[in-house]
């Protein structure tokens, strides 16, 4: 007779206790190494990310189900105004980022109730912010670039059963792009320009 596994929000929690128990002993074994790309299109704010591999315990992961693409750009209205020909909509990369918020807080707060025995019969996250462009059209200077977002908030829509609001904002806060957009993060940035042609002498 078949032992019948225990799901919970998707998870069997009998492999999941076993990952948490391996990452606790092997925690270089379940280290992720990640990263994407965008090609500029030739229309200024036009990228093409692109997210295929990624690195687990040191080994390269690729296959072709993870290679997406995004067109990125800007909103139409703000396009015409400043002056783009033909200027269509396009997903802004601060909305992707706050998307990426609202989506990796639901993570959090998913994957510990899971661990946790916690029913969720609904979860919805809204995350917005007030967004100054002046820096990024040099109309201020770098030093004014901790006053570009202001106000960035996450609005938490959950229902389900035993459990409370500080366990939820313990777990929300558990979310990896929540760190990553919170704390401060250094950016080691690299310019790689085409090699200078040396002229005869």
């Amino acid at each position: 007779m078949t032992e019948e596994r225990q799901l919970s929000h998707g998870i069997d929690l009998e492999t999941l206790e076993g990952f948490a128990a391996h990452a606790a002993t092997n925690p270089e074994a379940v280290q992720l190494g990640l990263g994407a790309s965008a090609t500029y299109e030739g229309t200024a704010a036009h990228s093409l990310a692109k997210i295929d591999s990624y690195e687990l315990g040191g080994e390269t992961i690729a296959r072709e189900t993870r290679e997406y693409t995004v067109p990125y750009g800007a909103w139409k209205e703000v396009l015409d105004a400043g002056g783009w020909v033909g200027g269509i909509d396009r997903i802004e990369p601060v909305e992707a980022a706050l998307s990426a918020l609202a989506a990796c807080i639901n993570v959090g707060i998913s994957i510990n109730a899971a661990a946790n025995g916690v029913a969720i019969d609904h979860l919805q996250t809204r995350v917005r912010t007030d967004f100054d462009p002046a820096v990024l059209f040099s109309l201020k200077g770098l030093e004014a670039a901790d006053s570009v977002f202001k106000n960035l908030t996450a609005e938490i829509e959950v229902d389900g059963e035993n459990f409370d609001r500080d366990q939820i904002d313990e777990w929300a806060r558990r979310a990896p792009v929540y760190t990553f957009v919170s704390l401060d993060q250094d950016v080691d940035m690299t310019i790689n320009t085409p090699a200078e042609v040396v002229g005869d002498d």
